[in-house]
């Protein structure tokens, strides 16, 4: 398909001068435009808007001024001051690449591209973003406002998830890169896809590109960019697991640390049993504990991106006191108060926060509505649950 006529330096004129005055020129992340400052804001705003994003910078960037101190820190600690980010997978790739850019480019982030697109969790769009907002380069980049922006002024149909679509939009965005005034140009283009440009009501009236945009001329903005081809819709899968808050003497809660692989990995959490599991015998198995008063809380629900997760919270005191200080070495835990998860001494799963967080109310006492036994919930038919002591 032919591009419209109007040639690049128009488009990346008439962008620039809407920019400057319409555009975002006081993000946190644009004072200083460093190469890590511009890379870990372009990482957080994968899969999370800007307005939830900076605080959450911020914080970061206190903890951690710049890579060195970030490639410094232990895991968990960059997994705590990202808790509540979701994603988690993000955290992990941007705390592997510090450490490879300490590792191989002596702590300074590399300014070629291909070095900087080898680096853990950097694809091809976030290697153009830092490098053309750091340093001015000549790269393209293609995240979703921009995909928008481009397929609907240059009349590219389809679905950009496809591979021929996205060459089309690649070609797209390398041709109409101007010589000059890139970092602008390229937080120009992202500006308005998230704000004019829009996915639903797009402001045509009040857009720079509105007089040869493909699809604003041919009434087709409802339509570009094509949509994902639906497929069968399946039910969303449900899960339900136990999530077992042991509490010691001085009301202190049981924490594991989740295995880096799978959901929440890296963050702490009470220990949980799939429902089907005998809760109890899991835990002696796992810490060598065995809980007594044991009374059930209003379950936690929690939706991922493929599937809903229901968590049955079991409190309850331990049988034994003095098992707390001899926990079998075979799964990392602590031991913290409600009062500090929910300060954030530790990287908590968001769901896991906001209970612990209530929890930590004073008239909330462990123990004060015992249970002789905990049924399972009635929604899957499985036998009882044995005796907290069995």
């Amino acid at each position: 398909m032919s591009l419209p006529m109007p040639d690049a330096d128009s488009f990346a004129r008439r962008l620039l001068a809407w920019f400057d005055v319409h555009g975002r020129h006081d993000l946190p992340w644009q004072h200083p435009r460093t190469a890590y400052r511009v890379w870990l804001s372009e990482v957080m705003l994968q899969q999370t808007q800007v307005a939830a994003v900076i605080p959450y910078f911020e914080r970061f960037l206190g903890r951690f001024p710049d890579l060195r101190s970030l490639a410094a820190a232990p895991g968990e600690e960059v997994m705590r001051y990202w808790a509540g980010l979701g994603y988690y997978a993000r955290a992990r790739n941007l705390h592997a690449a510090a450490r490879a850019v300490v590792e191989r480019h002596g702590g300074e982030f590399p300014s070629d591209y291909a070095a900087v697109l080898a680096l853990p969790g950097i694809g091809r769009s976030t290697a153009g973003a830092i490098l053309a907002q750091a340093h001015g380069q000549r790269h393209a980049i293609l995240d979703g406002n921009v995909k928008r922006v481009l397929a609907r002024w240059a009349g590219i149909a389809g679905w950009p998830g496809e591979t021929a679509v996205a060459e089309q939009l690649w070609a797209c965005s390398e041709r109409l890169l101007p010589a000059t005034r890139l970092a602008d140009y390229t937080q120009a283009l992202m500006d308005l896809g998230a704000s004019l440009c829009s996915a639903r009501k797009p402001r045509c009236g009040d857009c720079p590109l509105a007089a040869d945009c493909r699809a604003h001329l041919e009434g087709r903005t409802a339509e570009l960019p094509g949509a994902k081809p639906k497929a069968k819709k399946k039910a969303r899968p449900q899960r339900e697991a136990w999530l077992i808050v042991a509490s010691d003497a001085q009301g202190r809660w049981l924490l594991e640390q989740r295995p880096g692989a799978g959901i929440w990995g890296g963050l702490w959490c009470p220990p949980v049993v799939d429902l089907a599991e005998d809760w109890a015998a899991a835990l002696y198995q796992r810490h060598g504990l065995r809980l007594a008063a044991v009374q059930t809380d209003t379950p936690i629900d929690h939706a991922f991106s493929h599937y809903d997760l229901r968590l049955h919270p079991l409190r309850g005191r331990l049988a034994e006191p003095a098992a707390a200080e001899a926990l079998r070495e075979s799964v990392p835990h602590a031991w913290h108060q409600p009062a500090e998860l929910s300060a954030g001494v530790v990287a908590l799963p968001a769901p896991i926060a906001r209970y612990a967080e209530r929890q930590a109310a004073p008239t909330d006492l462990l123990g004060q509505t015992a249970l002789a036994s905990v049924r399972r919930p009635r929604r899957r038919a499985a036998p009882k649950t044995p005796s907290p002591a069995s």
